[in-house]
């Protein structure tokens, strides 16, 4: 018999130790591990981890076998996790209905458990009895399917397992919304239930998206029936959610040692090398002790303190946790492996030794990784006056199987026996490399051959749809209701993926589907949903974006590839020629670069060798899947009006059932044309005059529907829609109610018995002379009768109110009225199609929305992710059913949350975006620059276009300067209101159109209202011989003598006043705010106390924390109120960093804010200034040359808040002079 070899017999030794210590545990039956001898439930998470040694040990004695008995032994091992794999998968089998469910609900209440009977399966306690949802369990399970499946173990055996499998993709594609209880099981901290968006939950979550991708389940003896198809945009919110956390946590978690399985070994989930590092060192600072890592600050995790009798803490009992958090020796084996995969030999010595250390070695030699160690009872106190002084004791399950496994795991590795490819075989270590540079192929498809011809004219040479026939092109909704199938299974109650959107990545991509190649058209160009498309200027801005975005985000092999339609929308006004924009655009795409991306420019066909190819083989003639078996023969949403792309389809005889399938998508509503034509005789009088109120509109209305109305001028009860364009105005006057005009009586007749004629009104619609007027007509037949009634117009049935509104939305797009196509979405309630996933967006960065205006009860917070449905009705809600700012608010969600995803330092300490506020402020911005009234100003803004509704606020956002300029075009008097656009503001103060890229027609008139504004923040040096520094009153001449100071403020207003509105804080206030509190008992701010005792809960740079204090701070309705009290409190911040140990009780900022302002009008006074300057603002009581104030300089706010605070706070402060300066 052969001797065995050295590294044989250290081998046989970590056999024995798996043996003893973890497999002794694994159920015959089921093949689950229990938790230990006397605890028999199996936790997924766990039981994953635990197995990793076995597996380990399998590839050990496969690659090392010295004798025949090793590879016994090796096969052995791997059936071993091949059971425990089956057994999980078993357990949650057996939850398919909870799968289903959990697709749309995403519920608490829907998930797969966290734990099962280890003997038998089943479920051990009830859905609300524990905190089940933990998205990182679910995706490590499929993390290692994928991992071991690579690695050759066959762990899925038949199409129904497949179909399954795919589902729980589905199950954890949404992590990024996913509010779970994470990798410890409790939430929140304060361990009271509440969930929490994980950071390790969704870096778990997009590991195993990319590793499970393009994966056959079946390994090598699978076909494409058994692959699993994730789509690539899922996997992006994920990235980006993870990397706006980190390295926090999770609101109430600032860091977490459970993220080291994120940043390192397994997940290897973050790409941006900084990062992973910031976080290891975030970790290792605050977490590190002498007996491994605490896993998160506060934790009271069997502490000597924690009561044992209660399930959760009380709040301000956290802070008694503080410093005698328990270790876990288990994150040393983390950073043990991760220094094996960085090849940093210094990690890997520096943390075998603290390991042996720290292990419990039993007498027959076995070692043992203990749970945790915690602080003895009689030493608490030592503990808390000297951290890390004190030896600590074992505590907890011994060994603790998770531990025991990533140990062996880590030695095997560590000796060479592993190579770090063979446990990682899917290369996921490789994340953080260089990536190449992105190219990105654009084909630009003309949607006719007249299309195509104007584009000759230009000397671009482009195909049609037609031309590059075998090929297919068709819009995005088409693959969304393709991607509908993928997972469907009729034995199971599977219903394959939800109905969601389908962003650029996905669509950029070749589709083999039975044997034709599709491409399918960006979502942003799909004009059906929402009028974004119809403006030419917002579709190139969106091109620019999707660009910059594919640039960075594309991780495939080969190249995007995106198709860009050129269609009839896109041509100027007559159809005579492309849009401006447009052309612009297409030769700026031919240079190579396009908004920082690079691109190349070509026919489809040249691309198909480069680009990346999915077969969607679910779709095939052989699978189950059948295209009509729902009864709505899989139509697409109600209110889809364009067909697709007819010159894409083959004759109808050669049709096959996919073919039939997408004409019918296409097909479900067709638009055919009713409406008659505005009319255009001089003598005919409007049905509506210009100076008509909805007041007038409404109370006909309310008398068909019974209501009395008195005549006298009013202001509109709520429940009355009020939503007519005459009456809005966001400026002057916060109530929206209120209408000014009463103008002549509305021309509309009446039958017998005196109620509304709506047949008179319906013929009344041929004799409109503008279509604003045959929408108030329809809004007025909509109101009365319903979308759905039939006006039998001309003689035709059939033809309903919605149908006219419908024909008509698409009239007012190609006029590109804005202000009437926002009316008329209000109308028909249309909605963003990706609202719901831009709120999430928004949320998911740690930003909070509120919508509707200020204070509370109206403004409404949202806080968590809502369903489409709720949040539309929310809105509307929200907008005291004012139908524009209901359209509006959707609108500004949509733009914020691009923004928020290519531009994230825009929003750098904003916490809460109010967005009710923010279609103030824009409306303030406009009134100032176009010097007109707060009404005319509400008009403008909903006539801008969305691109130059986009600029404006980002202008607002980003803080800088912006011109606007008003362009008349001749002879367009069917546009209700003259054209505005914006501009960015130079350094000479010139407006930049070539930037902004707006050109206009040579042709039009221009008329420029812009004022320079070079005030620097020595306008004080004005102040003596009492002249303001803002330009005097200039009333125009429309408007009332008596001009606010609102229309002539200046700058240091208007900066307080943008800031108040979206909430914008200095770096770190959060922070030093929670200084202030451990030194005094609470501030008051406008009557709301911020107690001390909130301290005693949180650290200091929780989000949690921030989210407190910017509650407390909303209670105040003026912004640049607001924004002073922030001032006040960042002075006081200064004080936490003197060596005083209490300031006093109860600070009220509002008082030193009022002190402040006092000293500043005594100065004022006694420089001789009277009148105007000295004007206060009537509901605050701050004078508004002071709301003005530069903050810093002699005369600054600053200045006089500092001597305010001093004099507050005079007992307290220390005697010797120079202690504040």
């Amino acid at each position: 018999m052969r001797s065995r070899s050295n590294s044989g017999v250290r081998l046989d030794g970590y056999a024995r130790l798996v043996q003893r210590t973890i497999l002794c545990h694994q159920n015959p039956v089921t093949g689950l591990l229990s938790a230990s001898t006397d605890h028999k439930d199996a936790w997924v998470r766990d039981n994953v981890y635990s197995i990793l040694a076995v597996w380990g040990l399998g590839m050990a004695y496969r690659k090392n076998a010295d004798r025949d008995e090793d590879k016994a032994k090796a096969y052995e091992l791997e059936q071993n996790v091949v059971k425990l794999m089956r057994g999980l998968l078993q357990c949650m089998m057996r939850q398919v209905d909870k799968v289903e469910k959990f697709k749309c609900t995403q519920s608490t209440k829907d998930c797969l458990h966290a734990k099962y009977n280890s003997a038998t399966c089943a479920t051990v306690v009830g859905d609300d009895q524990w905190g089940h949802l933990q998205v990182d369990a679910t995706s490590l399970y499929l993390l290692f399917l994928a991992q071991m499946t690579a690695s050759g173990l066959r762990i899925i055996f038949t199409l129904d397992e497949v179909t399954f499998i795919q589902n729980l993709v589905f199950y954890i594609e949404a992590a990024y919304k996913v509010a779970d209880y994470g990798i410890w099981e409790r939430g929140d901290k304060t361990n009271q239930g509440i969930p929490e968006l994980n950071a390790s939950s969704v870096g778990m979550a997009k590991a195993a998206l990319e590793a499970i991708d393009e994966l056959d389940l079946f390994g090598a003896h699978g076909g494409h029936k058994s692959v699993i198809h994730v789509l690539p945009d899922e996997v992006e919110h994920c990235q980006s959610i993870l990397y706006s956390m980190l390295p926090r946590a999770s609101t109430s978690k600032e860091i977490d040692a459970g993220l080291l399985s994120i940043i390192s070994y397994p997940a290897f989930a973050v790409e941006d090398l900084n990062l992973v590092n910031v976080t290891k060192s975030e970790i290792i600072s605050k977490l590190q002790g002498r007996y491994g890592c605490c896993r998160f600050l506060r934790d009271g995790y069997k502490t000597p303190r924690e009561d044992p009798s209660r399930l959760h803490y009380d709040p301000a009992e956290l802070k008694l946790f503080e410093n005698i958090e328990c270790e876990w020796p288990v994150f040393w084996t983390y950073f043990l492996i991760d220094g094996v995969f960085n090849e940093d030999k210094i990690q890997v010595q520096e943390y075998r030794e603290a390991l042996e250390g720290i292990l419990i070695r039993e007498k027959n030699g076995i070692v043992l990784m203990p749970e945790l160690y915690a602080v003895p009872p009689e030493k608490v106190d030592e503990e808390y006056e000297n951290p890390h002084s004190v030896d600590r004791v074992p505590v907890g399950k011994l060994p603790h199987l998770w531990g025991q496994s990533l140990y062996v795991l880590s030695c095997l590795l560590a000796e060479g026996f592993l190579a770090a490819g063979e446990v990682d075989p899917l290369n996921r270590r490789f994340s953080t490399g260089l990536k190449p540079d992105v190219v990105v192929q654009v084909t630009v498809l003309a949607e006719s051959n007249q299309i195509k011809s104007l584009l000759q004219d230009h000397g671009i040479n482009v195909q049609s749809i037609a031309d590059i026939h075998p090929l297919r092109v068709q819009p995005a909704r088409i693959l969304s209701n393709l991607y509908t199938m993928l997972g469907r299974n009729k034995n199971m109650k599977l219903s394959g993926r939800p109905h969601r959107h389908i962003g650029v990545l996905g669509t950029s991509k070749l589709y083999v589907i039975r044997n034709q190649i599709f491409a399918f058209t960006p979502q942003f160009t799909d004009q059906h949903h929402f009028y974004l498309a119809l403006d030419n200027q917002m579709i190139v801005e969106m091109l620019k974006i999707e660009l910059a975005y594919l640039t960075s985000c594309w991780r495939m092999t080969g190249r995007p590839t995106l198709t860009f339609p050129i269609s009839h929308t896109m041509l100027v006004d007559d159809g005579t020629d492309i849009h401006p924009a447009v052309l612009a655009t297409i030769r700026k795409l031919e240079d190579g670069y396009f908004g920082g991306a690079r691109v190349k420019i070509g026919k489809l066909s040249e691309f198909l060798t480069t680009s990346f190819h999915t077969h969607l083989s679910f779709l095939d003639p052989d699978c189950d899947v059948k295209l009509f078996d729902d009864p709505n023969g899989g139509r697409s949403s109600p209110d889809s009006e364009y067909g697709g792309y007819s010159a894409d389809f083959y004759e109808k005889e050669s049709q096959d059932e996919l073919d039939q399938y997408i004409n019918d998508v296409l097909q479900s509503t067709a638009l055919k044309s009713y409406l008659p034509p505005t009319s255009k005789t001089a003598n005919q009088p409007p049905v509506f005059s210009a100076n008509h109120s909805t007041e007038e509109i409404l109370s006909i209305m309310a008398k068909t529907k019974g209501l009395e109305v008195p005549a006298v001028s009013m202001s509109l009860p709520t429940k009355v829609l009020n939503t007519h364009r005459k009456s809005l105005n966001l400026v002057d006057n916060p109530h929206f109610f209120e209408t000014k005009d009463r103008g002549n009586v509305l021309r509309l007749s009446k039958d017998a018995r005196g109620d509304l004629d709506c047949r008179k009104l319906v013929e009344q619609l041929k004799e409109c002379p503008t279509l604003h007027d045959q929408a108030d007509i329809l809004y007025i037949l909509h109101i009365l009768k319903g979308a759905d009634w039939d006006t039998e117009l001309d003689g035709q049935y059939g033809v309903t109110v919605h149908c006219l509104l419908n024909e008509l939305y698409r009239k007012a797009g190609l006029n590109q009225e804005w202000g009437l196509i926002r009316y008329i979405s209000g109308i028909l309630k249309k909605r963003v199609e990706v609202l719901a996933e831009a709120c999430t967006d928004l949320l998911s960065h740690h930003k909070q929305l509120t919508v509707g205006l200020p204070p509370e009860p109206r403004e409404k917070i949202i806080t968590a992710p809502l369903p489409p449905e709720e949040l539309i009705d929310l809105i509307y809600e929200a907008s005291g059913q004012d139908i524009s700012i209901a359209v509006l608010t959707q609108e500004i969600i949509m733009y914020l949350a691009m923004y928020v995803r290519s531009q994230p330092s825009l929003f750098v300490e904003m916490l809460r975006l109010r967005i009710g506020l923010i279609i103030q402020v824009m409306a303030t911005e406009l009134a100032r620059s176009l010097k007109c009234s707060g009404e005319e100003a509400s008009e403008s803004l909903m006539n801008l276009s969305p691109f130059d509704m986009k600029n404006l606020l980002h202008h607002i956002l980003s803080g800088k300067e912006f011109g606007v300029e008003r362009s008349l075009r001749p002879g367009d008097s069917s546009s209700s209101s003259p054209s505005i656009s914006i501009h960015e503001m130079g350094h000479s103060g010139a407006t930049k159109t070539e930037r902004s890229g707006i050109t206009k027609l040579k042709s039009e008139m221009k008329q420029f209202f812009h004022e320079g504004r070079s005030m620097s923040s020595s306008m004080f040096a004005t102040m003596r011989s009492s002249t303001p520094s803002s330009p005097t009153s200039a009333s125009p001449a429309g408007s009332s003598g008596d001009t606010s100071w609102g229309d002539r403020k200046g700058q240091w207003l208007r900066r307080r006043r943008l800031d108040g509105a979206i909430n914008r804080v200095p770096v770190g206030f959060y922070e030093k705010v929670w200084k202030i509190l451990q030194k005094c008992h609470g501030l008051s701010i406008d009557g709301y106390v911020l107690p001390s005792s909130t301290t005693r809960e949180m650290t200091p740079c929780e989000i949690k924390f921030a989210v407190h204090v910017e509650s407390v701070l909303n209670h105040v309705p003026q912004p640049e109120y607001r924004q002073l009290l922030v001032e006040a409190i960042l002075v006081l911040t200064f004080l936490s960093d003197i060596e005083v140990n209490s300031i006093g009780g109860i600070i009220c900022v509002d008082r030193i804010v009022h002190m402040a302002n006092d000293l500043f009008l005594q100065e004022l006074k006694s420089f001789g200034a009277a009148g105007s300057i000295l004007e206060k603002d009537v509901a605050t009581g701050i004078c508004h040359f002071f709301y003005d104030s530069a903050p810093s300089g002699a005369y600054g706010t600053m200045t006089y808040l500092t001597k305010a605070i001093i004099i507050y706070l005079h007992d307290f402060l220390p005697s010797t002079g120079c202690a504040m300066q």
